[in-house]
């Protein structure tokens, strides 16, 4: 598990000096990100942060869910380069079977669009992170994305 920690962390290292074709500053369009089958991570944005940000997903396939009743295990996870857990993100609105902020730790949510908040602190203190490269670890039913996010305080 380390070594694989490890390579993740290199190739997000080597992808924040490179250019990128994105602009995360907008709004979430559901066609980018990481995609599994039926499950989609969106960019965070703003991204940079400076504060707080959001961070889009969507459970389910993207034509409609053909088992709408279903309920699927959801978690999102935001760490730093060390792979130390520093928050939970809260669920944003609510949609759904879900309301809004509840924290998204194994919470149980049915096919939707979905937008994670984070108020830029650490969960144990609530001061304010640093600035620096975090990771976003989104898992749904054992099926596992990630993105980087910068923060620039």
């Amino acid at each position: 598990m380390k070594h694989l920690w490890r390579a993740l962390f290199v190739v997000l290292v080597l992808g924040a000096f490179m250019p990128s074709r994105s602009a995360a500053q907008g709004a979430y369009t559901p066609t980018g990100g990481g995609q599994g089958a039926g499950l989609q991570l969106g960019q965070n944005y703003p991204n940079p942060v400076n504060q707080d940000t959001r961070i889009p997903f969507v459970i389910g396939d993207a034509q409609g869910c053909t088992d709408s009743g279903r309920q699927h295990r959801v978690s999102l996870r935001i760490y730093n380069l060390l792979a130390q857990l520093v928050a939970v993100p809260v669920l944003q609105g609510g949609a759904g079977n879900a309301a809004g902020g509840e924290s998204l730790e194994n919470l149980l949510l049915t096919c939707n669009t979905y937008v994670a908040y984070w108020d830029g602190k650490y969960s144990q203190t609530g001061e304010d992170v640093a600035s620096g490269i975090y990771l976003f670890r989104l898992e749904v039913d054992g099926k596992v994305l990630v993105k980087k996010m910068i923060v620039r305080k």
